[in-house]
C-alpha cells in the first residue's frame, strides 16, 4: 500500500476558474435556499421534539441526517470566513439537539417523539445513518470553530452506540441497514485520535454479512445484495445494493484498510470498485441504474431513459474513488473523480444553483412520457425539471457539502511526492521530507486544457496525473526533470522555482460504449476534455431524427453554461412521406448539431434529450 495524505480543502486555495464560481454561488445561493426549503417542510424544527401524535408534519425518520448535511456544509464556509449569522443559526441547531439528547447520550428525532421506547430496533429506520451525518456535522464544526459542544454530544452519542452494539450487543440487529456511520467514526477517530471510534468501525465492518442475527432481514427488493449481507465484505467482488449504501459502505472499507493496514480487505475494495468502474457505471459517472431499490443490477444494465444514477450516488462514488487514491499511483481513482465532478454530479443542481435532480437520466422523451400514461402508468420516468425540495430531500444538502469541500480532492502527499489529481486554478502549501514547499496552479481546465504548476519552496517530487481521456499531451518544465510517467502520473524532481507546462488535447472525442450495454448499442456519445456533452430538443429540434457525424468538425460555443457548448457536423432524417419505407428511400440533409455540457440539460425549459445519439 501506497499511504498518502489528502491534503484537505481548507488547506488549499481556490483562486480562480469554474470551481471558484461554483463554490461562490454554493456560498451565496444554494446553502440559503436548501436551508429555507428545510425550514419550510420542518426539517429544522423536528430537532426541537416538540412534535405530539394526531399533529399533523410528522417528522420522517431520515430528518436528522438531512439537517446534519447542511449543519456540515455550513461548517464548511465557516472554515474559510466568518459569518456570525451562519454561526448562530447552527448554533440555535445545536441547542436543540442538546435540549433533546438523553442523559446516555442518545439523540433521534424518530424515536424521541413518533416512537420512543423502540430505540435500537429496527435495522432499516436510518438510526445510525442519521447518527453518523451528526457525528460527521460535530467534526466539520468542530475544525471549523474550534467549539466542542457538538463534537462532545456527539462523541457521547458514539460511545453509546459502542456499549449498545459492539460492547453489550443488546441492540435488535448488529450493523447498520443504511452504512454511513462507518466512514462518520473513522473521521471522528481522526479528530479526536480516540482509538475507541476506529474500533467501532472495523467491527461493524467485519460484522456486514458475517453474523446471524442480520440474517432473516431481506424482504421484498431489500435483498441481501441491497443490503450488502449476502457474504463478508473482504469476500465480495462485485457492486451490488443500493448504490448511495454500497458507496459509503466501500468508503469506510477503504478508510479502514488504510488506517489499520488491512491488505485483504483493500483487495476487496478494489475489485469492487473494478466491477463498478469498467461494468456498471454511466459515462457520467452516474451509478445505480433502477429506481428498484435505487440500486445496481447486472454488468451492461445502464439504461438510459430510465436510469436512476441518484446525485447522491455520484458523490458517494468521488468519495469512494478518492479514499482508493491514496492507497496507490494509480490515475484510474482520480480520473473517476473527475468523471463525476464533471458529469454525473454536477447534473444534480441547476445553474441557478437553487434547485435539484434527485435521479440523473441519459435521455429523455417527452413522447414517450405521453405515451406512458396511455399505457397506465407501467414505467416510472425521471422528472424533466429540477425542484428545490423533494420528500427524500438527501441531495439538496449534500450537494452544499460535497461542492464546498471541492478542494480536498485535489492534492495528496507522501515523504517525498506531491500528487496533483485534479486540475483546478489553486494554490497550496505541503510540508515534506525537505521542508515546506508551495504548489500553485494556473489553468482555465475544464474550458481549456493548458495547465501551469509551479513548486517554491523546499525541493519535492510532483506526480502529476494524466487524464484517461486525454489521447496527446505535451509536457515543458523548468527547474524540474521529467523522471517518466508511472500509474498514470507523470513524475517530475522539482527544485525550488520549477515550472512545469502541461497542455492536454481536448479535441472533441467520439465515444463508443461496450457490447454488453446493449442500451447503446449503434449509438455514440460526445466528449470534450472530462466533460460528456447531449443535445437537447430547446437547441435541435426533433433530437431523434439526428445522427452524429464522425468527423465532428466541432465549434466550441459560449453559451453561459462555464463550459463551451459545441457546434458539430450531423444528418437529419427526414423520412420517405410513409411510415414505412425502403431505407434507400429515406432522405437525410447535413445539419449542425448543437450539444451541450450534460451538466447543464433542463435548464431552459422542459426539452428532450439524449447523451446517447444515432452516428452517420
Amino acid at each position: 500500500m501506497n499511504k498518502q495524505h489528502p491534503i484537505p480543502f481548507d488547506k488549499v486555495n481556490i483562486t480562480g476558474g469554474f470551481w471558484k464560481d461554483r463554490i461562490a454561488l454554493n456560498e451565496s445561493v444554494t446553502l440559503d435556499s436548501v436551508r429555507r426549503r428545510f425550514e419550510d417542510t420542518g426539517r429544522f424544527s423536528a430537532l426541537s421534539c416538540e412534535w405530539k401524535q394526531g399533529e399533523p408534519d410528522r417528522p420522517h425518520f431520515f430528518y436528522d441526517s438531512d439537517a446534519a448535511k447542511w449543519m456540515e456544509a455550513a461548517a464548511y464556509v465557516l472554515e474559510r470566513k466568518n459569518d456570525k449569522q451562519l454561526e448562530s443559526y447552527v448554533e440555535d441547531l445545536i441547542d436543540r439537539i442538546e435540549r433533546n439528547m438523553t442523559p446516555d447520550g442518545y439523540f433521534n428525532v424518530w424515536y424521541t417523539v413518533v416512537e420512543p421506547g423502540k430505540r435500537f430496533t429496527d435495522r432499516d429506520h436510518h438510526e445510525l445513518y442519521c447518527a453518523g451525518h451528526l457525528i460527521e456535522a460535530a467534526v466539520a464544526y468542530y475544525e471549523a470553530t474550534g467549539k466542542r459542544r457538538f463534537l462532545d454530544l456527539m462523541c457521547c452519542y458514539a460511545g453509546l452506540i459502542d456499549d449498545v452494539f459492539r460492547r453489550d450487543d443488546s441492540a435488535a440487529f448488529t450493523t447498520p441497514g443504511h452504512p454511513e456511520i462507518e466512514l462518520a467514526l473513522v473521521r471522528l477517530y481522526r479528530c479526536t485520535g480516540e482509538k475507541r471510534w476506529l474500533d467501532l468501525s472495523r467491527f461493524f465492518i467485519d460484522k456486514r454479512g458475517n453474523n446471524e442475527k442480520d440474517r432473516g432481514e431481506a424482504s421484498g427488493f431489500a435483498s441481501e445484495d441491497y443490503l450488502q449481507d449476502r457474504i463478508p465484505l473482504r469476500d465480495q467482488s462485485e457492486a451490488v445494493g443500493h448504490s448511495v449504501r454500497a458507496c459509503y459502505l466501500y468508503s469506510a472499507m477503504a478508510d479502514i484498510a488504510y488506517e489499520c493496514g488491512d491488505i485483504e480487505l483493500l483487495a476487496a475494495a478494489n475489485r469492487i470498485f473494478k466491477n463498478m468502474t469498467e461494468h456498471r457505471m454511466y459515462i457520467t459517472g452516474g451509478i445505480g441504474s433502477t429506481r428498484i431499490g435505487e440500486a445496481f443490477t447486472v454488468d451492461g444494465d445502464l439504461p438510459n431513459e430510465t436510469a436512476y444514477a441518484e446525485t447522491c450516488a455520484a458523490i458517494s462514488l468521488a468519495m469512494f474513488a478518492q479514499r482508493m487514491s491514496l492507497t496507490a499511483v494509480d490515475s484510474r481513482y482520480a480520473d473517476i473523480v473527475e468523471r463525476v465532478i464533471y458529469n454525473g454530479f454536477l447534473s444534480g443542481t441547476s445553474l441557478d444553483g437553487k434547485s435539484f435532480f434527485y435521479e440523473n437520466p441519459l435521455s429523455i422523451d417527452l413522447l414517450n412520457r405521453r405515451i406512458k400514461y396511455w399505457r397506465g402508468n407501467e414505467v416510472r420516468l425521471p422528472i424533466t425539471q429540477r425542484v428545490e425540495v423533494f420528500d427524500c430531500s438527501c441531495c439538496p444538502p449534500n450537494v452544499t457539502r460535497f461542492v464546498e469541500s471541492i478542494g480536498k480532492y485535489i492534492y495528496s502527499y507522501d515523504s517525498d511526492t506531491v500528487y496533483v489529481h485534479q486540475f483546478m486554478e489553486s494554490d497550496t502549501d505541503v510540508t515534506i521530507s525537505g521542508g515546506t514547499a508551495h504548489i500553485s496552479q494556473s489553468t482555465d481546465y475544464p474550458s481549456d486544457g493548458s495547465v501551469t504548476i509551479c513548486v517554491s519552496g523546499a525541493p519535492a517530487k510532483l506526480a502529476v496525473r494524466i487524464p484517461s481521456w486525454c489521447r496527446d499531451c505535451s509536457a515543458g518544465a523548468e527547474r524540474a526533470e521529467n523522471l517518466g510517467i508511472n500509474g498514470g502520473y507523470l513524475f517530475f524532481d522539482c527544485e525550488d522555482g520549477a515550472k512545469i507546462e502541461l497542455d492536454f488535447d481536448m479535441s472533441p472525442v467520439i465515444i463508443s460504449a461496450d457490447p454488453s450495454v446493449h442500451e447503446d448499442s449503434g449509438k455514440v456519445a460526445v466528449m470534450r476534455g472530462p466533460v460528456v456533452y447531449c443535445a437537447e430538443g430547446v437547441d435541435n429540434g426533433d433530437i431523434f431524427s439526428l445522427a452524429v457525424s464522425p468527423e465532428l468538425n466541432a465549434e466550441p460555443v459560449d453559451l453561459g453554461f462555464g463550459i463551451p457548448a459545441l457546434d458539430v457536423d450531423g444528418t437529419r432524417k427526414l423520412g420517405a412521406g410513409a411510415l414505412y419505407a425502403p431505407a434507400d428511400e429515406i432522405k437525410y440533409e447535413p445539419t449542425r448539431i448543437r450539444l451541450i455540457p450534460y451538466f447543464a440539460f433542463a435548464n431552459r425549459g422542459e426539452s428532450d434529450m439524449r447523451v446517447w445519439m444515432n452516428i452517420k
